[in-house]
């Protein structure tokens, strides 16, 4: 798949007959001689006032290349083709329009947050104004102007853009305008991925591009590398069908794929094969829709116990390994035999079959793929069960090394604070600022909890360890 650049869209329709109504607006609101309404653009770090007009809504276009909802556009591959072709059409419009009132994880439901806008303009009317190009293309406000026209509003306020401005310079101020800390609707997560894709096709640094997005550049190379796992499963994913993930498939798993950026690079340092395997296999339990919580389970521990290997169905095991294995040949022998399938080959192979089968599912129109859709809908039910009892062991196996681990890790607790008694006692007697009665009280206390420490630790061991003995008798020469 390719990487976002910018685009250069071609003019409007009547681009000039609007251009003109905007001259002419202009030029009135510049001799009314009243008190005259700008609104601050920044471009090219200069702060820009430009002029605010009212416009009419039928002559406005909404952006097509707007990032608010770039990811949301591959929801529907057909009209997103579409739009590329003509971005002016009644049909290209209205796609734009829907998305804009669509919830970013799944446009075809309605997004809240659109509601709670409409109801706003309703109550409050537009507060702020939006901003448009001479030619009539919103750039700032998109969502604002489809909430307006539901309304049944005829117009809106709106900034207009010098009309020398290329659409290097639209894409530039729109997202500035975007990540301003005070703007009222953050981009989706995916859509502020691609905005960095794209100001790094531009030529922009890491460091530029993380301050301009108020992150740390750790975090910006974070980002690059979950864009580009994202678009690796899309590519993984396409089958002779011609179906694909999507973008916006990957919308609600911000946190999922941070935390397994952390692991893999964590673990790469170490085993780059381990890492791999883990990848591969955090990845196949987010297509399956797992819950953070129990995707933590698929850790080092997971693998070393090898918990799934014993709950998938042969035809997952199997299903792709033989494309990924390579023939061996026996020294002296003229033959070859089949080479042994890596774990890493293993793990991508059982997430291809994943990848395509959430694919085929999510396609629009997968209910006319027939026993493609069925076969899918077995693949994802399968894995999702074979995960599911794998991540269940591994939580039980987990809690029960915590609760292995908890007594050790409690003491440990405690004499790091007697380590820093000793230090806080020192400088207490140093001042002359110790509470001599109440330091005395502390340490009867902690004989009271070293006598039960003792009776617990040393019960049911004839043999206890070099501490547990050391402990026994100490407890037992103070009791003399």
């Amino acid at each position: 798949m390719e990487t976002v650049t910018m685009r250069e869209f071609p003019p409007p329709p009547r681009a000039a007959e609007f251009s003109a109504l905007i001259k002419k607006r202009l030029e009135e609101v510049k001799n009314s001689g009243g008190t005259r309404e700008t609104v601050t653009i920044d471009w090219n770090g200069t702060l820009t006032p430009v002029e605010v007009i009212e416009l009419p809504l039928s002559g406005l276009y909404y952006n097509p290349g707007t990032h608010r909802i770039r990811a949301q556009r591959s929801h529907d591959p057909v009209r997103d083709e579409a739009i590329d072709k003509d971005p002016w059409s009644a049909e290209s419009q209205d796609y734009l329009e829907f998305l804009l009132q669509g919830d970013p994880a799944n446009p075809d439901r309605r997004d809240r947050d659109f509601d709670k806008l409409k109801e706003s303009l309703q109550q409050f009317g537009q507060n702020d104004p939006g901003l448009v190009t001479h030619q009539g293309v919103i750039i700032n406000a998109n969502t604002r102007a489809a909430a307006l026209r539901e309304l049944g509003k005829q117009s809106m306020r709106v900034g207009v853009l010098p009309e020398s401005f290329t659409w290097a310079d639209i894409n530039a101020v729109e997202l500035s305008l975007q990540l301003r800390k005070d703007h009222r609707r953050d981009y989706s997560y995916i859509n502020r991925l691609l905005a960095m894709e794209e100001q790094a096709s531009l030529g922009h640094t890491p460091e530029s591009i993380a301050k301009e997005f108020r992150i740390r550049p750790t975090t910006y190379h974070q980002e690059r590398w979950i864009l580009s796992t994202i678009r690796e499963l899309i590519d993984r994913s396409k089958s002779g069908g011609g179906v694909a993930l999507r973008l916006v498939d990957f919308e609600d798993d911000q946190e999922k794929l941070k935390e397994l950026h952390r692991l893999y690079e964590k673990l790469e340092r170490v085993d780059r094969d381990q890492a791999e395997v883990l990848k591969e296999w955090r990845l196949a339990a987010i297509l399956l829709d797992f819950a953070k919580t129990d995707i933590r389970h698929i850790d080092e521990a997971f693998l070393a116990k090898d918990y799934l290997a014993d709950r998938l169905p042969a035809n997952l095991k199997t299903g792709g390994f033989a494309a990924e294995q390579s023939p061996v040949s026996i020294p002296g022998l003229d033959i070859e035999i089949p080479g042994a399938v890596s774990a890493v080959a293993a793990a991508r192979a059982l997430n291809d079959q994943i990848l395509r089968a959430k694919a085929t599912i999510g396609s629009p129109g997968s209910e006319l793929l027939g026993e493609d859709r069925e076969r899918a809908q077995e693949v994802v039910e399968e894995a999702r069960d074979a995960f599911d009892k794998a991540i269940d062991a591994a939580g039980r196996d987990a809690r029960v090394r915590k609760r292995q681990q908890l007594a050790p890790a409690r003491l440990a607790e405690a004499c790091a604070d007697i380590d820093q008694c000793v230090v806080d006692l020192v400088q207490a007697r140093a001042s002359r600022t110790l509470d001599e009665e109440a330091f005395d009280d502390a340490v009867l206390k902690l004989r009271g909890s070293l006598r039960k420490l003792a009776q617990q630790a040393g019960r049911g061991l004839p043999h206890p360890g070099d501490g547990v003995a050391w402990l026994i008798e100490a407890v037992s020469m103070e009791g003399a």
